[in-house]
Order: C-alpha cells, then sequence, then structure tokens
C-alpha cells in the first residue's frame, strides 16, 4: 500500500497506453510478465517476474524477486499489518476494462504474511481531497486465500505462491475463460540501512512514488 506523494496534475493519468498480458488456464500453462524499472523513475530495478493462471475456483500468482539481497520484514507483523513498510511483492487485481475506483490489494513478504484488502480509492489516483478506504480480508485462509513463500538466499531469491478466490471478483466455478482484468504488480527494496526509504518497482510504473493510480493498471484477458 504504497503511497509517499498526495498530488497528482489533473489530466496527467488520461489516455494511458497500459502493457498487456493473456493468462491461459493453468491446464494449458502460465501468463508471465517481468519487470526491472523502479517507480516513478524508471531507473534499473532488481528483476521480478510474475507468473499467473487460473482454474475452475482460483487465480494462481506466483512472484518471483531476483537479486534480493535482504529479504527485510518485521518478524511481529501478522495478517494485515502494514507489510508494505518493509519488502513485500503486491498484486492489484479488478475485474472489468475501465479504471476502477474499487479493487483487491494482496501482498506478500518473505516471511510469508499477506495483507488483502479492498480499496476504495474514489480519485482512482488517491487525490489528497478525496476518499481512499479500505475493507480488510480478515479470514483469508476461511475465504481460500493462501501463500507459500521459499526464500533462497545463496540463489539471492524469494518467490511466493499465491492462491486467490475467483468467487471475490464474483466469477463462478467454472467461469472465468473470457474474463477481462485490470491488474498492476510492484515489489519494494529496502534494507535495515536504508528503511524506510524504499526502492519501488512495477509492471506498469507510475509517475509518481505511489502505486494507488488505477490508470496505469495493464489490461489482463483470461483465455
Amino acid at each position: 500500500m504504497k503511497f509517499l506523494s498526495l498530488l497528482t496534475v489533473a489530466g496527467a493519468t488520461s489516455a494511458l497506453s497500459v502493457p498487456c498480458m493473456t493468462v491461459p488456464a493453468c491446464s494449458a500453462g502460465k501468463g508471465s510478465v517481468s519487470y526491472d524499472k523502479s517507480v516513478p523513475d524508471k531507473a534499473e530495478f532488481p528483476k521480478t517476474q510474475v507468473d499467473i493462471c487460473y482454474d475452475d475456483t482460483s487465480i494462481h500468482i506466483t512472484f518471483t524477486a531476483f537479486n534480493e539481497t535482504n529479504y527485510y520484514f518485521n518478524s511481529s507483523q501478522t495478517t494485515n499489518d502494514a507489510i508494505w513498510e518493509y519488502e513485500v511483492m503486491e498484486g492489484f487485481l479488478y475485474r472489468g476494462t475501465n479504471d476502477p475506483q474499487t479493487y483487491l490489494e494482496f501482498e506478500v513478504n518473505p516471511n510469508n504474511v499477506t495483507f488483502q484488502a479492498w480499496i476504495y480509492n474514489k480519485s482512482k489516483v488517491r487525490a489528497a481531497t478525496a476518499p481512499l478506504d479500505t475493507s480488510y480480508l480478515t479470514q483469508p485462509l476461511v475465504d481460500g486465500l493462501t501463500a507459500e513463500t521459499t526464500l533462497d538466499k545463496e540463489a539471492q531469491t524469494w518467490v511466493s505462491s499465491a492462491t486467490i478466490p475467483l468467487g471475490l471478483f464474483n466469477v463462478d466455478d467454472g467461469q472465468a475463460t473470457g474474463t477481462e482484468w485490470r491488474m498492476n504488480f510492484f515489489r519494494t527494496v529496502v534494507s535495515p540501512e536504508t528503511y524506510p526509504d524504499q526502492l519501488l518497482g512495477a509492471w506498469n510504473p507510475t509517475n509518481e512514488s505511489n502505486f494507488h493510480m488505477t490508470p496505469f493498471f495493464g489490461k489482463v484477458s483470461f483465455v
């Protein structure tokens, strides 16, 4: 839930060209994107990969962080705490084609602690004068929202595989094929020495240090 800057320029996010991704059923493979650009200056950033597929009931997302040296998290934090203050990988997901006001924010840290909540972002860019509200999913395991994380410090990677129920988006079992989505993916990098100053990266970098800018969400098609 990164939002360092609260100011936006009117019209600055209109008519954006955004990346696209095709996602197959898990039985047919996975859709994959990777990014290595920072937010907002698009400078060099540690490579990060996101692989996605779906089955009858869920979206399956695997986040892979390369060139990881810190694995930095707060061990006192638990579900839905402010894990974004340290190192996380994130997905913002919305079923539909427009720039959303409401979307699911999912985060996971190297300790496999997760954050999951519906975000109501009336301005679509987290404008200082508009509401930004959070509705937490307080029982993710009961809901079927799970994560599994593996750290490989020798290879300098961490991999988190998440399962997100399609029912959260009102997609009935077996009905995901042909649905259209808007998504963006993010990673934060920080060490004990640099905390709280983070390096930010994204699949589609926003034009300020603020992940909550839905016109930048990429277009995702389930085929």
